[in-house]
């Protein structure tokens, strides 16, 4: 005989297939005693489900509320989780949002109404990506990183050059962004293509056999790429400051850089960027004196920055 849980499972299913089920056929389906099914609907109905005892010669059981999908057993976690999950599509960058709204729904519907009204008082407005990708599209080019098959595709606006052929390796999904992880059979160099600029042709190529992904493995390796760096995920230029602010103004813009405060009103930064150039910008977001602490490189740039600052204001206000 099935474990409880599994078999409390069964029951529901059985439940959800046919209106209504005579007492004696349901412990002849899971193999138990009529007493064991009645102990059973007593659990599901302290769980929060509605199972209605039908009246006749036989006796039986009822679900009262059902749809398309059997009942879902869920703790109060897993609930909100699945709210959240799924009011937060638009973030994903996938365009799912009615889908997902429908799914929300669906889902609703077979929970117990104790869950079902907790879920429903999650609500929050989702800002969404600014970067949709078709869930066609996702699904086509993650099969074929996942069979190992070439794929071709075109790419951005430009239609007039040949498809692109590459070896997928891994996509890679990063704030409301999806990446795709690959070598490029043309530039014979590992590649990262965006996947809402992406048409992919189909079917699939031939198979191919997987490289070793830079980096340690796609995650880095996109990480090291956004920040301008060839090898692993450290940025190519770091730079150290004093900003005459407190940290609960600074952190929200840290990112992955590092913050000791050292007095009410000031905090020792450590921060990455492309350049000098993008360290010093930086500081500027601010609005609030700083001093650049090292390293030689950074200081020492400073100087160009300053002339170039000069050299753009207008000729007529340097005279003055």
């Amino acid at each position: 005989m099935p474990g409880t849980s599994s078999r409390m499972l069964a029951l529901l299913s059985l439940l959800q297939s046919r209106r209504d089920w005579p007492g004696r056929v349901l412990a002849e389906r899971l193999d138990v005693t009529p007493r064991t099914v009645r102990r059973d609907v007593d659990r599901l109905r302290e769980l929060g489900y509605s199972i209605d005892a039908v009246k006749g010669p036989d006796g039986g059981y009822r679900l009262a509320a059902g749809s398309e999908l059997p009942p879902l057993l869920f703790d109060d976690e897993q609930a909100v989780a699945i709210a959240v999950a799924l009011q937060s599509a638009p973030s994903s960058g996938v365009d799912l949002d009615d889908a997902a709204a429908r799914a929300l729904t669906t889902v609703k519907q077979v929970m117990p109404s104790r869950l079902r009204h907790r879920v429903e008082g999650i609500r929050f407005t989702d800002a969404g990506a600014s970067a949709r990708v078709d869930p066609k599209v996702l699904e086509a080019v993650s099969t074929a990183a996942r069979d190992r098959r070439v794929l071709r595709f075109d790419y951005g606006d430009d239609v007039s050059r040949p498809p692109r052929r590459v070896e997928p390796h891994a996509v890679v999904a990063r704030r409301g962004r999806w990446y795709l992880i690959c070598w490029d059979l043309e530039k014979t160099d590992w590649r990262i293509y965006r996947l809402d600029k992406l048409t992919p042709k189909v079917p699939a190529g031939a198979g191919f056999t997987p490289r070793t992904v830079p980096a340690g493995g796609a995650a880095g390796f996109l990480t090291a790429r956004l920040k301008g760096s060839d090898g692993g995920a450290d940025w190519p230029c770091y730079g150290e400051l004093l900003i005459e602010l407190p940290a609960a103004a600074i952190a929200p813009w840290l990112g992955d850089g590092e913050l000791e405060q050292v007095s009410e009103t000031a905090c020792r930064v450590r921060v990455g960027s492309w350049s000098e150039a993008g360290l010093l910008s930086w500081a500027l977001r601010f609005d609030a004196p700083f001093t650049v602490l090292g390293p030689d490189a950074f200081i020492d740039s400073l100087g160009g920055f300053a002339a170039r600052i000069t050299a753009a204001r207008p000729e007529e206000v340097r005279r003055s």
